[in-house]
């Protein structure tokens, strides 16, 4: 495992490479996500992600384009990834009480108990990964994160 070097004693303090941080970081959590099978059995991970979803609606169904807005992917993502999910018994598809031309999702029992695996799984990561962080420090990183995140709204054609 290798460590990050801090500057020398007396000598500027180097800026960290966020960018090459960032993406370590990313595919450190994914190999880390991607060896708790039990979190993801009868969901995968990025179903795990639209189950996420649902269950911050408490019940309502949530429209494709509004759950993919949600993950930040583009609503055939979405569809593609619900095809696969209902087909799992993870969702049902329900029309839309007040326009008959779109269709919901709402997450079915046996989506909720997958949703709840990958809960347990996803709760024990984020505390070790603010193990050693005070909470005004996790904030300054999950502040970070967002405006990261936000950077989406920058890109052409959008």
């Amino acid at each position: 495992m290798s460590s990050t070097k801090m500057p020398a004693a007396g000598t500027p303090a180097a800026r960290p490479r966020l960018v090459q941080l960032l993406g370590r970081a990313q595919r450190a959590v994914q190999r880390w996500i991607e060896t708790r099978p039990e979190a993801w059995e009868g969901a995968s991970a990025a179903q795990a992600g639209l189950l996420f979803v649902l269950k911050s609606r408490k019940g309502r169904p949530a429209a494709i384009g509004e759950i993919a807005q949600e993950l930040g992917v583009a609503p055939a993502a979405v569809t593609n990834l619900s095809k696969r999910m209902q087909a799992a018994g993870l969702v049902e598809r329900v029309a839309d009480a007040s326009d008959a031309r779109l269709t919901r999702l709402r997450m079915t029992e046996q989506g909720a108990q997958a949703g709840m695996r990958a809960g347990d799984v996803l709760v024990e990561l984020n505390g070790r990964l603010a193990q050693g962080f005070t909470a005004e420090e996790i904030q300054t990183v999950a502040r970070w994160l967002a405006q990261a995140a936000a950077l989406e709204q920058d890109l052409p054609g959008d």
